[in-house]
């Protein structure tokens, strides 16, 4: 591959997986790339890890604002998009993040624990006595979306719902993902739902983050059923997209690596390591985009005030310069945590310390009672630059 072949615009692809043939020729010929793109400006590449960790703890320079994504939504969405947590920069990003922290602190999740493993194990009970089904549906996406519609007090009842919103949201680069109503149509319903769950939770407080959200004054005013919604959105696409990536792509490698997945089974005290190993092989976002502020350099790069600039995390995790081997997938290596996959900075991922809690409940159970869970067939992925998913991966196993 030749520097003019590189192509991260392209959303297929990535349907093989990472491309990591056009990362490492990035890293090592030209770390801070500027890539054209059809129909916009162009962007700017970073590869490395020093750079996306330099440009993620820099939002003076670097700014998240007017929003994460490469390509540029319709003109109206844009001031919806202003109010999501993940579009902002300090002190107004403090500001809302510090509205909701409480509920995903080191110490909440130690107390919801018991909880997380209860939910692991109540999906792992459905699925064991089959012998066979679809991963995706049936295990990984069901631990993320049931912990994070109870912490936000989503109805059991509307889980379902609230997913697949979340589904078609990311998923607007695949075809076959968009039948079912497409990510505008999803972005305009999320909030009609997200309206009607603010009324309810005035109504019906309880103990759950959507009754903190809603009594909570932001800019000196009470929370707004745009702001409202905004909220639910990153609840429900942050908090059930990306733990089920990293689920799914995780029990692949294991599947891949039976040796090591055989350690995990003889002794589950290393599971915590492994799910590190498996956050930085197989991150669940492939990049986020920046705004260059103003007139600046990236390792003597020069850039320009206004232009775009992503960060892709697929590649900082398999710098040479921070991990030995980095392409080797190894459960026991020491350096895994060096990894970049829930960022850094002020966006450093505000359910990092849950999504450990719910990898290492839902590997737990599934390597415990589904020790010789094979796949059947290969795995459908995403066809998404944005989204490293994986759409339905068939597995069989002994019943139990």
């Amino acid at each position: 591959m030749q520097l003019s072949e590189v192509d991260l615009n392209n959303p297929d692809n990535f349907l093989a997986g990472q491309p990591h043939e056009a990362y490492d020729l990035l890293r090592r010929e030209a770390p801070v790339f500027w890539h054209d793109e059809p129909d916009g400006p162009g962007f700017w590449v970073l590869t490395r890890h020093e750079d996306v960790r330099y440009v993620s703890r820099t939002p003076s320079i670097f700014s998240s604002t007017p929003h994460c994504l490469i390509w540029e939504p319709d003109p109206e969405l844009i001031g919806v998009l202003s109010t999501v947590m993940i579009n902002m920069d300090p002190p107004r990003h403090n500001q809302y993040r510090n509205t909701i922290n409480k509920g995903f602190v080191p110490k909440r999740i130690d107390q919801i624990s018991g909880y997380v493993a209860k939910v692991a194990k109540d999906i792992v009970d459905e699925v064991a006595p089959k012998g066979e089904c679809d991963f995706v549906e049936e295990v990984a996406a069901l631990t993320p979306m049931t912990m994070i519609c109870e912490l936000f007090g989503i109805p059991e009842s509307e889980r379902r719902y609230a997913y697949d919103l979340a589904n078609r949201l990311i998923s607007s680069d695949d075809p076959e993902m968009q039948e079912a109503g497409g990510a505008d149509e999803a972005f305009a319903e999320i909030f009609e739902y997200a309206a009607k769950l603010r009324a309810y939770k005035l109504e019906h407080p309880s103990d759950d983050l959507a009754t903190l959200v809603v009594n909570a004054e932001l800019d000196g005013k009470r929370v707004d059923d745009m702001v409202f919604g905004s909220f639910v959105m990153m609840m429900v696409v942050a908090g059930n997209e990306t733990t089920r990536t990293v689920t799914s792509n995780g029990m692949i490698r294991l599947i891949e690596h039976p040796e090591q997945r055989q350690q995990l089974i003889d002794d589950p005290s290393l599971i915590p390591a492994a799910v590190e190993e498996l956050l930085r092989y197989e991150p669940g976002v492939h990049h986020f985009r920046r705004t260059v502020m103003e007139d600046t350099e990236v390792a003597g790069v020069k850039m320009e005030e206004g232009q775009k600039l992503t960060l892709w995390y697929g590649s900082a995790n398999r710098d040479d310069s921070v991990f030995k081997d980095p392409h080797n997938f190894d459960i026991n290596r020491s350096d895994a945590t060096e990894h970049v996959t829930f960022g850094i900075g002020q966006h450093y991922c505000l359910g990092a310390s849950l999504a450990r809690a719910q990898l290492r409940a839902i590997f737990t159970e599934v390597l415990t009672r589904m020790p010789d869970i094979e796949m059947v067939g290969t795995p459908r992925r995403l066809r998404s630059n944005f989204i490293n998913g994986v759409k339905e991966m068939r597995v069989s196993y002994t019943p139990s």
